[in-house]
């Protein structure tokens, strides 16, 4: 089984174990509700030199392709966030077996990355977001992320903007800063795969 949905992202990468503020601050001063258990799972990504704008991925059994459709520049978000929204087309296709979507010969060939995360999320007038704890090759990181679907007469990029901006009215960690913010694409490239 095969979907596609286009969404509006923002994504923030930081190096080192997550800040108890950071923490605090999403799990209790945060906008909007939270959404189920915080989750761990294994993602494994295929790393593509030079191609910030596509990301595969499997995750859970199934295969995720996405396409970077548009970049929005870079926006000021609040006095500690700055940062690009970005565009995307995403593909999943299901395959509870993951025999057709496995790669011959496995997982073990060509420039397969696994990222271990902790993941949280919430909601907030349409938009996701998460913090996401990552370990890559014995690493640690973290991650702030905003998602919302983009359908006919829904959300649209100040509607994002502006949610955005809202929730990070209540932040008073670390900046985030436009330097740290990007997709996996660009993320995983700092690892010299």
């Amino acid at each position: 089984m095969t979907n596609d949905f286009i969404t509006l992202e923002l994504r923030w990468f930081n190096r080192g174990n997550l800040p108890k503020q950071v923490n605090d601050w999403f799990t209790t001063d945060c906008p909007g509700e939270i959404l189920g258990s915080p989750e761990t799972r294994e993602d494994t990504y295929l790393y593509i030199p030079d191609c910030p704008y596509l990301n595969i991925k499997f995750r859970q059994g199934s295969l995720e392709v996405k396409w970077r459709k548009a970049e929005w520049g870079i926006r000021q978000f609040s006095r500690h966030w700055e940062g690009g929204i970005e565009q995307w087309i995403k593909w999943s296709c299901q395959d509870s077996t993951s025999e057709s979507l496995m790669p011959k010969g496995g997982l073990t060939q060509g420039s397969w990355v696994s990222v271990n995360k902790a993941r949280s999320q919430r909601f907030y007038q349409e938009i996701t977001y998460e913090l996401t704890q990552l370990t890559v090759n014995n690493e640690k990181w973290w991650t702030i992320a905003f998602e919302a679907l983009v359908e006919v007469d829904t959300m649209n990029l100040e509607e994002f903007d502006q949610g955005v901006s809202k929730i990070g009215s209540t932040y008073q960690g670390l900046p985030l800063q436009n330097h740290q913010s990007c997709a996996y694409p660009s993320w995983l490239k700092l690892f010299g795969i």
